[in-house]
């Protein structure tokens, strides 16, 4: 048996039903969550704080107590700083504070103030912008425009953001598998996979991400490995003891192919993905992944923080849903991407590879259709780790986990960001998320000049 938890077995492990923390990084579950109804413990409460109000690493994605860790996510996790850099391009406003009471629709079908039913589910901080200008912001629940917030998978499309620079260099090609740069992914289930296919979650590999069974690779392996997920033991392993010690070690050595489907011919969303796509950053720039990010996007937004971004268990950055910043810093990121690659007057992304995520094919849409996890949603399309809506109006998103979403719309000339410690991981098929995406839909309609 590889070692993976510290000497913890599998009996002592299944004595836990229930407390393992799943992998903090998925966009989507594959079970259905139903958000709980709110409860008035607090978290933190306290100096120090009462027992049952303690966050830990093992409860930090239970809500109430995600409340206060996702907007302090460094001290769960272990995390490395992405250093802002330059003068601040200041977001002044907010010039329409009225905005907070659009009416909507609640979760009744009802026409309700936004502010109301962002509020309601369990929004932390929400920000509008259109251009260049701050049109609405409001924070809940303690929340601030200066706290860090963790993005979860919102981290893909900074991800893809970064490596598009890679591509407009010509230092990669898209159709080339993954191994032709990363030796170590050679007879994994990588190597018959193309890049397009990895930015695409159209790999088709033997790995599920599973909430249920103890004894998957997921649970015993990668969720330890990634440090964004709790087992007993697993912070303690040492890496002599460990065949799977951090996330590069499962990548290459336990992901294999599944046989019984063709790469590219299905939208199978898989966090590893974006491990690859960060090992191939690293490696083929010949940088650490926080400082790619620094150095060429976030040094270049005029962001008023620095960000983090949370490590696994060998200290490399949990590229598929680590990053933290402000909602004005996200905002900013949003921004540049809205604008085609362009913020404060440089070029910082090729607009080629911006443009390049609303250029979806028809097995794009395809694939996303057939996937009966989200044929009762509003995405038609998932292409280079963002979310697609409408590509005629370049609406999309980048999302993470518990309700983080950037949102674009470039038809309204806007940008909306807003962070959550919703209880339900899953967006899909969760009336908390889906209704706080359709208020975004609407008010970005509202909007259009």
């Amino acid at each position: 048996m590889l070692a993976s938890t510290g000497g913890i077995n599998m009996e002592n492990i299944q004595k836990i039903v229930g407390n393992i923390v799943a992998l903090g990084c998925l966009a989507v579950s594959q079970v259905v969550n139903s958000a709980p109804e709110k409860e008035a413990l607090e978290p933190m409460l306290g100096i120090p704080p009462a027992r049952e109000s303690q966050v830990t690493m093992q409860n930090y994605r239970e809500y109430p107590m995600s409340r206060w860790a996702f907007r302090n996510a460094g001290a769960p996790l272990r995390t490395v700083v992405i250093p802002r850099e330059g003068k601040i391009v200041e977001l002044l406003g907010p010039t329409k504070p009225e905005l907070g009471q659009f009416l909507v629709g609640d979760l009744n079908g009802e026409q309700a103030p936004l502010d109301s039913v962002f509020a309601d589910n369990y929004t932390d901080g929400m920000v509008v912008v259109q251009a260049d200008e701050l049109l609405y912001e409001n924070y809940f629940n303690g929340f601030s425009a200066h706290a860090q917030h963790i993005w979860f998978s919102m981290s893909k499309s900074l991800a893809s953001a970064a490596f598009g620079i890679l591509v407009a260099e010509g230092k990669v090609n898209l159709q080339d598998s993954p191994a032709k740069y990363i030796p170590e992914l050679k007879g994994s289930g990588f190597e018959r996979v193309t890049i397009q296919q990895v930015l695409d979650h159209a790999t088709s590999l033997d790995f599920h991400e599973t909430y249920t069974d103890l004894d998957s690779d997921f649970a015993r392996y990668y969720a330890p490995a990634l440090n964004l997920g709790w087992m007993p033991g697993a912070a303690d392993v040492q890496p002599q003891n460990a065949e799977i010690y951090g996330v590069h070690d499962f990548l290459g050595r336990f992901i294999k192919p599944d046989l019984q489907r063709v790469p590219g011919d299905n939208f199978d969303y898989n966090s590893s993905n974006a491990d690859v796509l960060g090992w191939l950053i690293s490696r083929i720039s010949g940088q650490p992944f926080q400082d790619y990010i620094q150095q060429h996007i976030w040094s270049k937004l005029g962001a008023e923080h620095d960000g983090f971004i949370a490590v696994d268990r060998a200290y490399m950055p949990a590229v598929t849903g680590g990053m933290n910043s402000t909602t004005r810093d996200a905002a900013r990121f949003g921004m540049m991407i809205r604008d085609r690659g362009s913020f404060n007057g440089q070029q910082v992304l090729p607009a080629s590879w911006v443009d390049a995520t609303l250029d979806v094919t028809d097995k794009l849409r395809n694939n996303m259709a057939v996937n009966p996890k989200y044929q009762e949603e509003s995405w038609t399309a998932y292409h280079n780790m963002w979310w697609l809506l409408d590509t005629d109006a370049g609406e999309y998103c980048a999302v993470g986990i518990h309700g983080q979403v950037i949102y674009i719309n470039l038809k309204a000339d806007t940008v909306m960001v807003w962070f959550s410690s919703q209880p339900g991981a899953s967006s899909a098929k969760n009336k908390n998320f889906r209704v706080k995406l359709n208020a975004a839909r609407a008010l970005a309609g509202s909007l259009v000049k």
